[in-house]
């Protein structure tokens, strides 16, 4: 019950799929890069689920800047609890599915690496 067929990734890709989207807790968008720095030129599913993890993670950056420049007006107060709980959320949400070898995709994420 428990076979793997040849689409799936292998348990060491969702390893570092894992590892690329709960690096983000930690270390924002520097833990995804290098991971997909050192996927990037394989295809599959470890170098997509740390480009989504990068994506992710430089909104969320994007974010805390827009959050810290709105904190002279005391609005980026309330943002940067908001982001950062989001943060951790959807970063775990992503770990736990790349776990089980399954793409996860940000609900809101601005794609710039391709």
């Amino acid at each position: 019950m428990d076979q793997i067929d040849a689409g799936s990734p292998s348990k060491d890709d969702c390893n570092l799929a894992m590892l690329a989207h709960l690096l983000g807790i930690f270390t924002g968008f520097i833990g995804a890069l290098i991971i997909w720095i050192l996927k990037k030129d394989s295809p599959g599913f470890a170098n997509s689920q740390a480009k989504e993890a990068l994506n992710f993670q430089i909104t969320i950056t994007i974010g805390f800047l827009i959050a810290w420049v709105l904190a002279f007006i005391l609005i980026g107060f309330i943002l940067f609890p908001i982001l950062y709980v989001a943060n951790l959320i959807f970063c775990i949400l992503g770990a736990i599915a790349a776990s089980k070898g399954q793409a996860y995709r940000y609900p809101f994420a601005i794609r710039l690496v391709q």
